[in-house]
């Protein structure tokens, strides 16, 4: 593999100055600042379709969790070039050849990356990026033998805590059971019944499991279509019980830790705020609460932006240098801002 495994300062100015010959036509008539969003955006724009460039393979970090938050930012009319996708849909119609895949070393779980893939050829389908579901289904059909007897995804069995590319067990349950529920929700009865067993029961201690819980347990409020184990009432309580956590953890700078009060990360701070957006839409009733959380949380996020566009990487522990966790981490943040933006509330 041709690329360096950490993520070098010194490509930030160079990656800035891409980014500024990126930006729309209409944006440089403007006198306006680009906001943290279209930033982020512009960033990933670059970095996503770069790594099978350089690498010729395609990753998890890149090709997985950053192509979400450009799917997602497609989807909101956010201007791409078609060549920032276009290998990376490629490649995630092709279900088959995932097993083939090179990761940046320490990375290369074929479980995590089999799920990571399907998140974002599921992301692409939810936006109309592609419209052929039979490569989603042949997607869905390779989680099932993964799925633990107890109804998760065991991705990291030594209780390591999950980070962005690496996820641990609690979010890479969630992300399987949001693929096999787009997939079909009916045809996957089963194995989401039994991995909605597993979420429910679940006791989280680090914000990245309580953000997952918080996600999943508001997917199954959200939809009318939800196949359920325990009764929904159960479902709202524990979402009500997660939020109200989620809220009494947020550090005073405005961002989330990987613990309670811990000092603050960006991969923490936005995979909460997505949960507390996804709990304001079911639950309004503490959503001026919830708002205020997101409102601060969104300013940690736009404080810690680098120049180019993305986000340092979050690591465990704190302070290492990585591409992968940094480009997930971009992803992880990008996502979190799209989905929070002024106006985004239900």
């Amino acid at each position: 593999m041709t690329r360096a495994r950490d993520f070098a300062c010194s490509r930030l100015p160079m990656i800035f100055a891409l980014c500024t010959l990126l930006t729309p036509p209409a944006f440089s008539q403007q006198s306006r600042a680009l906001s943290a969003e279209e930033r982020a955006v512009a960033y990933l724009s670059v970095e996503v379709p770069g790594w099978s460039r350089e690498n010729h393979c395609f990753s998890c970090h890149n090709n997985g969790d950053a192509a979400r938050a450009l799917y997602v930012a497609r989807s909101l009319s956010y201007d791409l070039a078609a060549e920032a996708l276009s290998d990376t849909t490629d490649w995630l119609l092709r279900p088959t050849a995932w097993e083939d895949t090179k990761g940046e070393p320490g990375f290369s779980d074929k479980k995590l990356a089999r799920i990571q893939f399907a998140a974002a050829l599921a992301e692409a389908f939810r936006t109309a990026a592609v419209d052929a579901r039979q490569p989603l289904v042949i997607a869905a059909e390779a989680l099932l033998p993964d799925q633990s007897e107890d109804g998760s995804w065991q991705v990291d069995v030594s209780g390591a805590l999950g980070s962005p590319a690496t996820y641990g067990t609690t979010l890479a349950s969630y992300m399987a059971r949001r693929t096999l529920y787009t997939a079909g929700a009916e045809r996957y009865r089963d194995a989401i019944s039994r991995a909605d067993e597993w979420l429910l029961g679940q006791s989280p201690r680090a914000t990245v499991d309580a953000a997952a819980l918080a996600l999943a347990m508001a997917d199954r409020l959200a939809s009318s279509e939800a196949v359920p184990a325990t009764p929904t009432t159960a479902v709202g309580k524990k979402l009500r019980e997660i939020e109200a956590w989620l809220l009494e953890s947020q550090a005073g700078d405005g961002g989330w830790g990987p613990y309670p009060k811990s000092p603050s990360e960006a991969f923490d701070t936005a995979i909460t705020l997505l949960a507390l957006a996804a709990a304001r839409d079911v639950n309004r009733e503490n959503s001026a609460n919830v708002s205020e959380g997101v409102r601060r949380g969104r300013g940690y996020l736009i404080a810690t932006q680098l120049p180019a566009g993305g986000w340092p990487a979050t690591t465990r522990p704190s302070g290492f240098q990585s591409y992968a966790q940094h480009a997930s981490t971009s992803g992880w943040a990008t996502l979190a801002l799209l989905r929070t933006r002024p106006g985004s509330e239900p």
